[in-house]
């Protein structure tokens, strides 16, 4: 049960089918176990390794568990040289690793994980997920096995690629992860007919929301949002000794319209990063090129899409968040940018916060702009991944089915 706000909440985490059936033998059920606590502690970087992948390790000797490590920090010690030093008295020979990830054989920002295993006298790596990574690939495992390291993979490999799925992602498509976020009232409104919407959720609902954008790399909203809410977009704390794990690059999306030089996205532009997602109409515009030359000089960001369709920008825009290695997206609104997100077939994960309100009314707007869709076939499906109070409201977390 897990208690947000004071008052008495719970969570229910929906995870896949494992392997821990009783009809396995005591050591694969023993792998099974060890495994999941490798992915519990990979889950534990969310935020601060991206564009790295969240890794967990296990050290485990005699039957007892010696030694645990994530990675934690992107240019840091992997999960498993985290792992390894913490064995008291540095002696980890003979034991087994459970790593959810393959270990690494290439020299980044930090030497290869199975050359450190080796050393260390691992005699055998329980991996849940090979490494798509070009220098990777399975190289990780082959270097272990040519040492004389026994290897077994492929435990709990789908709860691993669910921890993985935004890094493997970028990796296949070149594009990041990307979160839908809205918050609705029971009724499935975002606004009162006359516009109100602040606030339909409680703090505690809406602080969840500034943790979710520290753990981000990019917010991305419509023009819509940035005239009526001229928001700020950025992750705040009820502690204000607290730093965000990352500052979130502001995205906007720009089709016939740039955001006023007095807008709170621009004047802070020089502080927190902004950048605009651009038409082909704005660019042919004397003006509007006048106007994004001083954008520009404020500190704003260009990212160029030679479209004015809405699927195609999104698309086209996605493209280059990959190419900046964006892992996780997050588009907080309007509905309609929601919409072409959906239509571009981009949505990756939904976060829907319910309050306890009912607006009614049948021009009161829902959290999908757009057209929408004529036939039921043709909806993305959606899997229910966690659900959880929060004092009064009620957080749920959808993931599509159709996500690589």
């Amino acid at each position: 049960m897990e208690t947000r706000g004071g008052n008495s909440g719970r969570e229910i985490q929906v995870q896949p089918q494992d392997m821990a059936s009783a009809n396995q033998p005591p050591d694969s059920r023993r792998d099974v176990g060890y495994m999941r606590r490798a992915i519990e502690l990979a889950q534990l970087g969310e935020g601060d390794v991206e564009p790295n992948p969240m890794v967990g390790c296990v050290l485990v000797r005699d039957g007892e568990i010696i030694g645990e490590g994530f990675h934690q920090r992107f240019g840091g010690a992997h999960a498993e040289i985290e792992a390894i030093r913490s064995v008291a008295r540095g002696d980890a020979s003979g034991a087994t690793a459970y790593v959810s990830l393959e270990p690494c054989c290439h020299h980044g920002k930090t030497p290869p994980c199975s050359e450190a295993l080796i050393r260390a006298g691992i005699t055998r790596v329980v991996v849940a997920l090979t490494d798509p990574f070009s220098k990777v690939a399975g190289g990780g495992l082959k270097q272990l096995r040519d040492a004389g390291v026994e290897v077994t993979s492929g435990v709990l490999e789908d709860e691993a690629a669910v921890t993985c799925a935004p890094y493997l992602k970028l990796l296949r498509t070149g594009k990041p992860w990307v979160i839908a976020k809205w918050a609705m009232t029971m009724d499935g409104r975002i606004a009162t007919t006359a516009g109100e919407s602040q606030w339909i959720t409680g703090e505690a609902a809406r602080a969840d929301v500034h943790h979710l954008r520290s753990r981000v790399d990019g917010i991305a909203v419509g023009m819509g949002t940035v005239i009526t809410d001229d928001p700020m977009l950025n992750a705040r704390s009820s502690d204000p000794s607290a730093s965000p794990a990352r500052i979130a690059t502001r995205l906007v999306f720009c089709r016939h319209r740039l955001p006023p030089e007095n807008s709170r996205l621009v004047t802070t532009a020089s502080q927190i990063p902004l950048t605009l997602v651009i038409g082909r109409d704005l660019l042919s515009r004397g003006e509007a090129r006048q106007q994004l030359d001083r954008l520009r000089i404020l500190g704003a960001n260009v990212i160029e899409t030679n479209t004015d369709d809405e699927v195609q920008m999104v698309r086209a825009a996605l493209l280059q968040m990959g190419a900046l290695r964006m892992t996780n997206v997050m588009v907080e609104g309007g509905g309609e940018l929601i919409a072409s997100f959906f239509s571009a077939g981009q949505i990756d994960e939904c976060h829907v916060y319910i309050g306890p309100l009912a607006f009614g009314g049948r021009d009161a707007p829902g959290p999908i702009g757009g057209a929408g869709i004529a036939r039921l076939p043709d909806s993305p499906r959606f899997q229910i991944m966690s659900l959880e109070q929060i004092q009064d409201d009620v957080k749920v977390v959808y993931r599509c089915s159709e996500s690589p």
